[in-house]
C-alpha cells in the first residue's frame, strides 16, 4: 500500500469552479483562487477528483470512485503530480495564501491605464443598495419596450438623422459636446456591468481608464464573471453595459420628438440619437473585444472563442492543402462551434470593410478632392485631450505622496 492511499486532503472551501467550457477540442473547467485571482484550467476528470476531496475521503476511495466513473485506475505518479500541483498553488485547506502578484503594466503617454476608485467594492455596493429599483422586472420591461420603440422609430428617420449628424461638421463646437457627451456615457456603461455583476454575487474589483492614443476608454473588472450562478446572469452582465447606453438616450429622443424639425439644438440631438444608438449596437457585435463577442462566449460555452477558432482555420486550410494534422481530433460540435464562428467572422469582418469604403468613397468628389476632415480631426482633439489628463492626474497624485 501506497503511503498515500490514507491521505484525506480537502480543497479550500472557497475555491471556484466554472460550468464545462468548450475550449479547442477539448472539455475544460476553470478553478479561480477568489484570494489571489488566479484561475487554473482542468479536464473533466480532474474536475471530477478535486469535487471528491472534500476530507472525508481517502485518496484510495476517491481512485475507487475514479475507476467506476472512468474506467481506469490513478496511480502514484498522477496523484503525486496532482497533489504537487495543488501544493504548489496553495489549493488545500490549511495552505497559507500565495501572495498577491501584482500586475506590473508599463504606463506612457501613448497607453497605459488608472484606476480612478480607490474603493471600487465599495462603491459598487452603495450604488447596488441604491440601484435596486432599477432591476425590478416592473422598470426593466417598460425600459426594454421604450428602447425597442425608440429604435424602430429612429430607423424609420435615419436619412434625417444622418443629415442633422453631418450638419455638425460645420459646427465644431457642438460636434465636441456631443463626442464629450458620448464618452462620459460610456462610464453608465461599466457601471452597468459592475452593478448587474453584484446582483449575481460577484466582485467588482477595478473601474478606471485606459487609454491607446488617439483613444481612450473607461472599463470594468469583474474577478469572478465566468464563475456566476447562471449562464443568464452572464449574459445579463455582458449585456448590461449597451442597454445602459441606450436607456440613456431615452430623455434625449423624447426632447427630440417634442421638438420641432427646424429647432436650432435638433442637430445636436441628431448626434447624439445616431452616433448614441450606434455605439450600443456596433457593441453588441461578436467581436472581440466587444461585448457581443463575450456573449456569444457564454451562450456557446466556449473558451478563447476567436483565438481557437483561428486555429480551426489555419488547420482546416492546412489539410486542403495536405499539409499538418486536419481536424480529425475535434469533435461534432467544436467542429461546428468553431468553423462557424470563423465564417461568421469572415463574413462579418468583410461586410464592415466594405461598408466603410463606400462610406469613404461617398466622401469624395466629383473633382477627387477630398472634404475637408473637420469631424474627424475634431473627434482626435477631443479623444487626445481626455487621455492625457488621467496621465496628468497620476503624476500629480505621485508627485502629492512623495
Amino acid at each position: 500500500m501506497s503511503p498515500l492511499d490514507t491521505l484525506r486532503p480537502r480543497l479550500r472551501p472557497d475555491l471556484l469552479v466554472s460550468r464545462p467550457l468548450l475550449c479547442g477540442p477539448t472539455r475544460i473547467h476553470l478553478l479561480l483562487d477568489p484570494g489571489t485571482g488566479a484561475q487554473l484550467a482542468v479536464t473533466p476528470k480532474t474536475r471530477f477528483v478535486i469535487d471528491q476531496l472534500d476530507g472525508s475521503r481517502s485518496l484510495t476511495e476517491v481512485g475507487e470512485a475514479y475507476a467506476d466513473r472512468f474506467g481506469s485506475r490513478l496511480g502514484e505518479p498522477q496523484w503525486r503530480q496532482l497533489l504537487d500541483l495543488l501544493h504548489e498553488r496553495c489549493l488545500l485547506a490549511g495552505a497559507a495564501p500565495p501572495p498577491v502578484a501584482r500586475r506590473v503594466e508599463r504606463q506612457t503617454v501613448l497607453a497605459g491605464r488608472l484606476p480612478l476608485v480607490a474603493n471600487t467594492p465599495a462603491l459598487i455596493e452603495r450604488l447596488h443598495r441604491a440601484t435596486g429599483f432599477a432591476r425590478r422586472r416592473s422598470v426593466l420591461v417598460p425600459v426594454l419596450l421604450l428602447i425597442a420603440a425608440m429604435l424602430v422609430d429612429l430607423t424609420r428617420h435615419l436619412p434625417a438623422l444622418v443629415t442633422g449628424t453631418a450638419a455638425l461638421s460645420h459646427r465644431p463646437l457642438a460636434l465636441a459636446g456631443v463626442a464629450g457627451a458620448l464618452w462620459l456615457s460610456m462610464a453608465l456603461h461599466e457601471l452597468a456591468h459592475g452593478l448587474v455583476a453584484r446582483a449575481a454575487g460577484g466582485t467588482v474589483t477595478e473601474l478606471g481608464l485606459r487609454w491607446r492614443l488617439p483613444t481612450a476608454y473607461l472599463y470594468c473588472t469583474v474577478a469572478d464573471l465566468r464563475f456566476l450562478p447562471s449562464r443568464g446572469w452572464q449574459l445579463a452582465t455582458a449585456g448590461a453595459g449597451a442597454l445602459a447606453n441606450l436607456a440613456v438616450l431615452l430623455p434625449v429622443y423624447l426632447v427630440w420628438v417634442l421638438l420641432g424639425a427646424g429647432a436650432h439644438a435638433h442637430p445636436v440631438l441628431d448626434g447624439l440619437l445616431l452616433l448614441g444608438t450606434l455605439a450600443g449596437l456596433v457593441n453588441l457585435l461578436p467581436l472581440p473585444p466587444l461585448d457581443g463577442y463575450k456573449l456569444l462566449e457564454y451562450l456557446l460555452g466556449t473558451a478563447q472563442l476567436a483565438a481557437e477558432s483561428r486555429r480551426f482555420a489555419r488547420l482546416s486550410a492546412g489539410r486542403l492543402l495536405r499539409r499538418g494534422p486536419g481536424v480529425a481530433r475535434y469533435p461534432s460540435r467544436a467542429r461546428l462551434v468553431l468553423g462557424g464562428y470563423a465564417l461568421g467572422w469572415a463574413v462579418l469582418t468583410g461586410a464592415l470593410a466594405w461598408a466603410f469604403v463606400r462610406c469613404c468613397l461617398r466622401r469624395l468628389p466629383v473633382d477627387g478632392a477630398v472634404e475637408r476632415p473637420a469631424p474627424a480631426l475634431v473627434a482626435v482633439a477631443v479623444l487626445s485631450v481626455l487621455a492625457v489628463l488621467p496621465l496628468l492626474r497620476r503624476r500629480t497624485a505621485r508627485a502629492d505622496e512623495r
